[in-house]
Formats: structure tokens, C-alpha cells, sequence
């Protein structure tokens, strides 16, 4: 592939509900650019870009896949991403190091709420917008009604630049709005110019007043233009769509059909002609290492090399690879960079392009491009790579918190070590997952943004790492408390030939506020205790307050009093307080008014508004408080508290009481004691079991 200048570059990721068609618009670019000799096919498993034997299983795009092409003297870099909700992490990494995003709409579904949801997801994004509706050829299609429905979705300044020439079994081509040009399409997807049909020439005129005046809107003396004479010239109306594009006032629509490759190259056309360059979107900010102030990042071949992973992938038949996009500079292969994040040197030893599954070898690479780096020794996805002595990074994504957690047993014993390694391994490609090991539960526990998630991840762990794990219910992190005061004693003495132990405590214990953790008062007076004695005494209180009294939880927020106490010249030691203290807050625990504590987590759930009744009832009965409720738009926001342990494979759940349409995100809250049936049941369930493990 020969060198592009920023200018004839355009980066764009293709968004959308999860079989809206994307992967298939992308298949179908790959045959009209010449990447592929036929359309490949999701559904029979002959796709160009989801050639993974997951995906091909599932039908369905699990990673972002890179397809770089040329079209009319320009490089075009598409990012195809998937459309589920579990891997949203895949659409903001692209969407980061994109200029230009394209949804695809299900011409027959219109907008659906996975379209809608990923959009809101990029808000904070300043990339310029289209949309593809696809799908034209199936039936009960009404091409007006799906504009209407993007409208309503998106505003007014989303606008037809082309009309479709017939729908469902009688699509056949489009009228180009902006050059009043029409085109039907042959069996092979090949256009060939024809005359508007009259049937269409007014709604092409009506169409065409319509587009010049949402594109005067970009610009404060195109308006002055268009309010003083109706109408723009054809240099001002073109200068307009090309600024509304930039700055987001105005997101184009085009129609087509990649099954019938229909609409497919006028899309490209339009694309090379509209869509910013690297060069015409606002500069970059980086971040001073330290510091953190910003700094904007011109577009400049020979600047220093700013250089963003925003992912990584490892393909047995590819290795590990790791797909960046170049802000500023040139890197040529044998170049030295620094990796900001973990202070290494790394060597771009080679440097490729991506088509779906085939690397393409570059000699170098210049600013706006995106490439792939391999053999890199340790850097990850979100670092900045640059030249040395330059001490910025890119700020990172974003990703939304995990949702779902399991814990994650090994079927084969001595593979606990293998499952760690594993998964930090696929954290390093994936950010949007946690691993959390708690040593007080002696579990894995593995938090996804949702099953399909998980699911994928497990796959990979024994695909990849020969690693076979049963992904079971997580324990919940109880903590245990009190509410009442005591005070106690304890006396440890043992006799048993020779030096013996001897150490004797008093102790009061009482709560200590919410929050305010585990405090020891020293009160001894009069040397009752000799004073190298006390911190025994409370490591042994500390010791006793990890497994606690009720169900075996760590103890927490209490105050813990030593105010009176005995020792014996020769028979004490560290070893006899430390026991004293031990056993001393066992029993005195117990006489405190002990209470079990919960996690609670704020969680917030958006849904249609049709199924806002549903998902409220269903809180309900988890325990859940409904703290309010919000619309935006059709949906509802709703907020609730929930203890974790209702909240149990809730992603699964929520997708089949919502037919697919509700997301969440949960935070943690905080704790709050459990109700007291509540508490006697998960009390009795931790003896049964404690009695079984013995």
C-alpha cells in the first residue's frame, strides 16, 4: 500500500445496533475496493473481517476490525465494531482515534435503541457523523418513515444528501442530492447514470432546498446569504454541508443495500468528498506527564511522533499486535519510542496496516494514519508511545464500569495460577473487564459488562491458555458489626511444665461511626500491662475481627477499648496477649449486639418507557429503593439501591424483560445492615457450609 498525506485520509468506525448489517457494509466496501473477489457473508460465515471462530459461531462481531482500502487516490481506514452492548468498549477505543463515525441503520427496524444508546455513549466524542440506512431491499420498508425515525432521535439536522430509487423488492438505486445525478445499480453492485425519475423530481428539488438550508445554518454569514436570497450558490452551499459536517450540526443520510451491494460506492464517493481529513478535525490534546496540563497536538508529519494504542489484539496465526493511531509524526520501521505509561523503550521493529484478517507491511507510517505495531515487550492498551524526552500522553477512554460479576473456579487443580496470568493477559487487550482476588472470600471473581462478555472471555482463557474454568455465583463480601456496648475479659494462662503463658485484658467494645473503620485505645494506667505488651493485645483484636463472629465476614467499624489488665513477671509474653486479645473480643463480639452488613450498590437503568413499570416491580422485589426516576427522550432513567447479592446475573435478566432493549451501570454505595430474616438465613448457610468443607 503506497503513502497517503493526511489530507487523503479518512479514518472512520462503523457503529450500530447489533444486526443492523455493519460487518456486512464493511464486506461489501472489501469487493467494490478490490480487497475480496466476492461479498463475504456473515450469516455463512465467508465474512471478510469476522473471520474469528467465535464470531463465525455467534454470527455476530465480537472485536473491532481493521480494513484499510483505497478509493478515488484517498486511503480509507474502517474500523468495523460490534454492535452488542457488552462490547461498547470496542466502539469507544475506535471512536477515540476516529475522525468520522457512520450508523448503520436496519432500514426495516429504523432506529433501534442500541443505535441510540451508542450514540449517547459518544457523546463527549467530537467525531463527524453519517448515517447508512441498510437494508433497503427487505421488506415493509418506508424509506420516509426511517428518516423520520432518525430525526426524532437525533434533531432536524439529520438530512437525506440522497433519495432511494424504489424500496423492498424495488430498490434499485438512489438520486444524488447534491450533484441532482441518479444511479441504478446492476446484479454486481456496478451504477450506471441515469435520469431522475419524474415521479421523484420534486421530492429531489424539495430535498435538495431542505439540505442547503440546514447547511447555511453552519456558518453565521452563509445564514445572512440564505436569509437574504432563499438559496445558496453552489461553491457556499458545498463550503456549508463540508463545515456543518465538521463542527456536528449537520449528519448526513445515505441509503443502500450491502447484501445487493447497492449504494455502496456512492457512499465511498461520498465519504472521500465530505468526510474530514485528519488534517480538518481540531487539533488533539495531550497531557503533560505530571503535571497533566494540556497541550493540542497539531496534525504534522514532521512533528515528534505522538503515537495512541486503542487495542490490542493476539491471534494465533498474527501474534500479538498493537493497533495504534499516529497524532503527529512519521515512525519508520527501527525507530525507538518511549512508552510514557510504563517508562520503557519499545522498537517498532515492523509496522502494518490491517485488511480484516491479511497484515499489509508499511515501510513507515505519518501522522493521522492508523497502523499496528508488533513484538512490542510491554505496553498496553490506552499508552501513549513518543520520542524520547517528550513528556506527553493522550488521555485514555473512558470505559464504563463492569456489571456482571462471577467467580471463576479452576476444573483442574494447580490451574489457579494459569487462570490469573490468563486473564491479566486478556486485561491488557480488553480494559473494560476486572479481576478481583479476595483473600477473605477465597475467590476469583470476574466482573464483565455483561454474559455474552464473560462468555467470550472464558472461551479465550482456554483457547489461548489450555485453561478450562467453571464460572460459579460469587460469594458477597459481608462485613459484620455491632450496635452494642460491652465490656469483657479474658484471661489466658496455661501451665504445662517449665515457662508458661500468662496475660490477662479488659476490653470494651462499642461502635465506632459508619465508615470510620477499626480504632484500639490504649487506656492502661498505672503500668497494669507493661506497655510492650499492648500492640500484641491489638493484634490479636485485629486478627479475630477478619473472620469475625456471625457468618465468618470481617468485622469492621467498631471501637475497641484496653482499660484494665494483669501480667505475670516470667509467664507473660507477646504470644500471651495476643491470644488474651483474640479471644477476649470473640467473646465480648458476641455480647455487642453483633449485625451483618451488605454491599450496596447504586445502580441506574435506562429503558424504553414501555417497559419502565416491568423493571421497577422487578427492583422491587430484589430489595431494591427506588431513588427516582428521569425520562430522556423515549426511555426512562431509573435509580435505584440494591444490595449486590440481588443483583446476581441481572444482565440476563434485564435483557429478557426488556426484549433486549435496557442497559445499566452499577456503583458501589456503600453497606448497610441486612434485614434480620435475611441475615439468619445467609448465617445458617455459612455454618452449613463451614460444617461441610470440615
Amino acid at each position: 500500500m503506497k503513502d497517503y498525506s493526511a489530507d487523503k485520509i479518512r479514518n472512520l468506525c462503523l457503529a450500530g445496533q447489533r444486526g443492523c448489517g455493519k460487518t456486512s457494509v464493511s464486506d461489501a466496501v472489501a469487493f467494490v475496493t478490490g480487497l475480496n473477489n466476492r461479498v463475504g457473508s456473515v450469516d455463512s460465515g465467508s465474512s471478510f473481517l469476522d473471520y474469528t471462530d467465535a464470531e463465525i459461531a455467534r454470527k455476530t462481531s465480537i472485536t473491532t476490525k481493521l480494513m484499510a482500502c483505497s478509493w478515488k487516490d484517498s486511503k480509507l481506514n474502517f474500523l468495523d465494531c460490534p454492535g452488542h452492548s457488552d462490547f461498547i468498549g470496542e466502539l469507544l477505543s475506535a471512536a477515540k482515534v476516529s475522525d468520522t463515525v457512520g450508523f448503520v441503520i436496519n432500514a426495516p427496524s429504523k432506529v433501534e435503541v442500541g443505535t441510540q444508546l451508542q450514540w449517547k455513549a459518544l457523546d463527549g466524542f467530537k467525531n463527524a457523523r453519517f448515517f447508512f440506512v441498510n437494508k433497503m431491499e427487505l421488506e415493509n420498508v418506508d424509506w420516509q418513515a426511517v428518516v423520520n425515525s432518525i430525526q426524532t432521535a437525533f434533531g432536524q439536522q439529520a438530512v437525506p444528501v440522497q433519495l432511494p430509487i424504489g424500496q423492498s423488492d424495488s430498490f434499485k438505486g438512489i438520486v444524488d442530492i447534491l450533484t441532482s445525478k441518479a444511479y441504478e445499480f446492476d446484479a454486481d453492485g456496478k451504477a450506471k447514470a441515469v435520469d431522475i425519475p419524474n415521479d421523484m423530481k420534486e421530492a429531489a428539488e424539495s430535498a435538495r432546498k431542505n439540505l442547503i438550508e440546514v447547511a447555511a445554518e453552519a456558518d453565521d454569514e452563509l445564514t445572512e446569504k440564505f436569509l437574504e436570497e432563499d438559496t445558496l450558490s453552489d461553491d457556499d452551499f458545498q463550503k456549508g454541508l463540508r463545515l456543518g459536517i465538521e463542527n456536528g450540526t449537520l449528519f448526513p443520510i445515505l441509503f443502500g443495500s450491502a447484501g445487493k451491494n447497492i449504494g455502496i460506492s456512492p457512499m465511498l464517493d461520498f465519504v472521500v468528498s465530505y468526510m474530514p481529513s485528519p488534517l480538518q478535525m481540531s487539533p488533539f490534546k495531550a497531557l503533560k506527564n505530571g503535571d497533566e496540563s494540556a497541550q493540542e497536538i497539531p496534525c504534522d508529519p514532521n512533528g515528534k511522533p505522538i503515537a495512541y494504542i486503542f487495542k490490542i489484539a493476539s491471534e494465533g496465526h498474527l501474534g500479538e499486535m498493537a493497533f495504534f493511531r499516529l497524532f503527529s509524526g512519521t515512525i519508520s520501521s527501527g525507530m525507538d519510542l518511549k512508552n510514557i505509561q510504563t517508562g520503557n523503550t519499545e522498537r517498532a521493529t515492523q509496522i502494518y496496516s490491517m485488511q480484516g484478517r491479511n497484515r499489509i507491511e508499511l515501510s513507515n507510517i505519518s501522522a493521522g494514519d492508523i497502523g499496528i505495531l508488533v513484538k512490542l515487550k510491554d505496553s498496553h492498551t490506552t499508552n501513549t508511545l513518543t520520542e524520547k524526552g517528550l513528556d506527553l500522553f493522550i488521555p485514555p477512554v473512558n470505559y464504563p464500569n463492569p456489571v456482571m460479576d462471577v467467580a471463576v473456579k479452576s476444573k483442574s487443580k494447580g490451574d489457579d495460577d494459569k487462570i490469573a496470568s490468563g486473564l491479566h493477559k486478556l486485561n491488557d487487550e480488553d480494559p473494560t473487564f476486572r479481576l478481583i482476588a479476595d483473600p477473605a472470600l477465597k475467590q476469583l471473581v470476574l466482573w464483565g459488562q455483561g454474559s455474552t462478555h464473560i462468555e467470550v472471555l472464558n472461551e479465550k482463557l482456554k483457547s489461548r491458555y489450555g485453561v478450562e474454568v467453571e464460572l460459579i455465583r460469587p460469594k458477597i463480601p459481608y462485613r459484620e458489626t455491632v450496635r452494642g456496648k460491652c465490656e469483657t475479659k479474658y484471661r489466658h494462662k496455661k501451665q504445662s511444665g517449665g515457662r508458661g503463658q500468662f496475660g490477662e485484658v479488659h476490653i470494651r467494645i462499642e461502635p465506632n461511626k459508619r465508615g470510620g473503620g477499626f480504632e484500639f485505645i490504649d487506656a492502661i494506667k498505672g503500668g497494669v500491662i507493661p506497655s510492650k505488651f499492648i500492640p500484641a493485645v491489638e493484634k490479636g483484636i485485629v486478627e479475630q475481627m477478619q473472620s469475625g463472629g456471625l457468618a465468618g465476614a470481617q468485622v469492621v467499624d467498631v471501637k475497641v477499648t484496653l482499660f484494665y489488665g494483669s501480667f505475670h513477671e516470667v509467664d507473660s509474653s507477646d504470644m500471651a496477649f495476643k491470644i488474651a486479645g483474640l479471644m477476649a473480643f470473640k467473646q465480648g463480639f458476641l455480647e455487642s449486639k453483633p449485625v451483618l452488613l451488605e454491599p450496596i450498590f447504586n445502580v441506574e437503568v435506562l429503558v424504553p418507557s414501555d417497559f419502565a413499570g416491568d423493571v421497577m416491580g422487578d427492583m422491587s422485589s430484589r430489595r431494591g429503593k427506588i431513588a427516582g426516576m428521569d425520562p430522556e427522550d423515549n426511555y426512562q432513567r431509573i435509580k435505584v439501591s440494591v444490595p449486590q447479592s440481588e443483583l446476581y446475573q441481572y444482565s440476563v435478566d434485564l435483557r429478557s424483560m426488556t426484549q433486549g432493549q435496557g442497559i445499566y451501570t452499577m456503583e458501589f454505595s456503600h453497606y448497610e445492615e441486612v434485614p434480620h430474616d435475611t441475615a439468619q438465613k445467609i448465617i445458617e448457610a455459612t455454618k452449613a457450609q463451614a460444617e461441610a468443607d470440615n
